[in-house]
């Protein structure tokens, strides 16, 4: 099974547009999505605390920031 996970923290605001964008992206699909909060782990504040939200497909980052949802749509359909 696909899946896509979006990396968020409480109070980012470009977090709901993103998993939104994941949301639809995924809808029917038998997509995974996982939401993620990085608030209170180490390693992901680390890594990604300035990039939020970043959404992967499996294990890739696919944007940051703003994300769109056609570039979710298109990471799905590369195999």
């Amino acid at each position: 099974m696909r899946r896509v996970e979006v990396l968020m923290a409480t109070g980012c605001h470009l977090c709901p547009p993103a998993i939104e964008a994941a949301r639809a992206a995924s809808a029917g699909h038998g997509v995974e999505l996982v939401i993620v909060d990085i608030d209170g782990d180490v390693d992901l504040e680390r890594r990604y605390r300035e990039l939020i939200p970043v959404v992967l497909v499996d294990g890739v980052e696919v944007g940051h920031f703003v994300i769109e949802q056609s570039a979710i749509e298109r990471a799905l359909a590369a195999e």
